[in-house]
């Protein structure tokens, strides 16, 4: 399969009473209905003017509407743009208006998001609300009055098949740009690494606007297997439900697999069609990972990757997940590249790799890096120097045996639950107060969140503002998970000479006694 239309095409003549999605208290679509359904969505979206390569939206939480919509896009070589429904209205509006959506699909349940910004999104952007809403057009009545005919228009390896959106340093998330090649090389890795395969069956649990929710479901439907979607995440319900619906395989954030190991009862559970728990998007501490792979009883594979390389580049194996074993010290290793990745450790000063142990930045090369960030070639320049090559960001060193662990990171950016924070979004939003004279986010520690936001704020003089104040103040411009969760007063920030905050001094004191400085 060269696209991503072929997967739901494939599929649907191989096995069309197969069940593709199961959700809710017993719901379900087989492959046959999908893409029926997809096929619906396609020809509504040519008849609102959604051209090739024309970007399409959605603000909802995982929900079976999710893949008519994804596999419509796909139908007509558009491109499917999922928004974060965690953000903030402001935020929210800026993806839609930069994507340059010509449809923009609206769970009811974000009414009263779509509501505030309604005034500020293009007046040529077509609004439908998942339900239907007074004012609104409903997307069921919508795709059901159009014919089931695919229109098959034509798509090449390099076109744009998702388009994800990544917080940004700069303040503003980037658009981050992945083509059929990027996903149909990467999706396929799941079946032979993981032994993901006929009768198996795909926990969908983590947001679809992630790469880690939205790309984990296409490598199951890849497969043709059936997706159990999770609308809303509730430890206590995922261990039913992997009971229940005799799941095998899954990817969840070390947040989630914590908080389920807290749940009463846990170890007596029957996890016997368990295959395989993939885990990554944030650090996990050993203890928890020892006492997941000894709970679940499974094989635990590590991914570590980006929206901008498609996922997992970086995997470590089921071998090397036992806590008792002779290579337990692998437990916090990120593992090796993936079939088809390269991997250097570049010394950003000099721009040559750095010798066995020694870290230095950690770079990525293969046919999964992304095509480039939507509209910013300054930022895709930055971020890709050349040669194929992509700079995570990240630090880390490399082992003899070819292991990458992770160190630190290269950039400011705060991993808190799985979700990235880049404290330059949220310093503007606090500098906008004006009791705030000057601020620096760091992340510091926390024992559920792996680390939180902290505000370092230099009060302006004689004004007068209380911590709470500032963290509500954020709240009402930012997503909640970006807000400081605690604030420092100081006098002034440490600066080196060029005015560069210096935040590596900051965060040294919460991160003293400590291998390394992420959680």
């Amino acid at each position: 399969m060269r696209t991503t239309a072929e997967i739901i095409r494939r599929w649907a003549a191989e096995r069309p009473g197969t069940d593709a999605l199961r959700w809710g208290d017993g719901q379900h679509m087989t492959y046959g209905e999908l893409d029926r359904l997809s096929s619906q969505v396609a020809q509504g979206f040519l008849a609102a003017g959604v051209g090739s390569q024309d970007r399409v939206a959605i603000l909802d939480k995982n929900g079976p509407e999710y893949f008519d919509w994804f596999f419509g896009a796909a139908k007509i070589n558009a491109v499917p743009t999922p928004v974060n429904w965690r953000l903030a209205p402001p935020e929210v509006a800026y993806i839609v208006n930069d994507s340059e959506a010509k449809v923009f699909v609206v769970g009811s349940e974000f009414l009263p998001v779509l509501r505030q910004i309604a005034g500020d999104l293009r007046p040529s952007t077509k609004v439908l609300v998942i339900g239907g809403a007074d004012g609104y057009e409903s997307w069921e009545d919508w795709r059901d009055s159009f014919a089931a005919d695919d229109p098959h228009a034509p798509q090449a390896d390099g076109d744009v098949a998702y388009q994800l959106y990544s917080s940004g340093t700069t303040g503003l998330p980037k658009g981050v740009q992945l083509t059929n090649a990027n996903l149909t090389s990467g999706l396929p890795m799941y079946e032979s690494l993981m032994e993901m395969r006929d009768g198996s069956v795909n926990l969908v649990a983590m947001p679809l606007f992630h790469i880690g929710g939205g790309g984990w479901a296409l490598a199951g439907l890849t497969v043709g297997i059936p997706g159990v979607i999770v609308r809303d995440l509730d430890p206590a319900k995922l261990v039913d439900l992997i009971e229940r619906e005799r799941i095998s395989h899954g990817f969840l954030v070390p947040a989630v697999l914590q908080f389920m190991l807290m749940q009463p009862g846990v170890a007596e559970r029957d996890y016997s069609s368990l295959r395989a728990i993939l885990y990554g998007a944030s650090p996990i501490s050993t203890e928890v990972l020892a006492t997941a792979v000894r709970t679940f009883g499974c094989g635990f594979f590590q991914a570590y990757g980006l929206t901008e390389t498609t996922g997992t580049v970086v995997l470590l194996g089921e071998e090397d997940h036992d806590p008792d074993g002779p290579n337990a010290h692998r437990l916090r290793a990120a593992g090796r590249p993936v079939p088809g990745i390269e991997a250097r450790i570049v010394d950003n000063v000099s721009g040559e790799d750095v010798p066995l142990g020694d870290v230095g930045e950690i770079w990525v090369r293969g046919p999964q890096v992304m095509l480039g960030y939507w509209n910013l070639p300054d930022e895709t320049a930055k971020s890709m120097p050349g040669d194929g090559w992509f700079r995570t960001g990240d630090a880390g060193f490399l082992d003899a045996d070819g292991y990458i662990y992770i160190h630190d990171r290269v950039k400011d950016m705060i991993v808190s639950g799985g979700e990235n924070i880049y404290p330059a979004e949220v310093e503007n939003v606090l500098m906008a107060h004006p009791a705030v004279a000057d601020v620096a986010v760091i992340g510091v520690p926390s024992e559920r969140w792996g680390e939180t936001p902290k505000a370092m704020v230099v009060r302006r003089a004689g004004a007068e503002v209380t911590e709470q104040e500032l963290i509500d103040y954020s709240r009402e411009r930012l997503a909640k998970y970006k807000c400081p969760t605690s604030v420092e007063w100081v006098e002034t920030l440490p600066r080196n000479p060029s005015g560069k905050i210096l935040k590596k001094d900051l965060r040294a004191p919460y991160w003293e006694g400590r291998s390394r400085n992420v959680n």
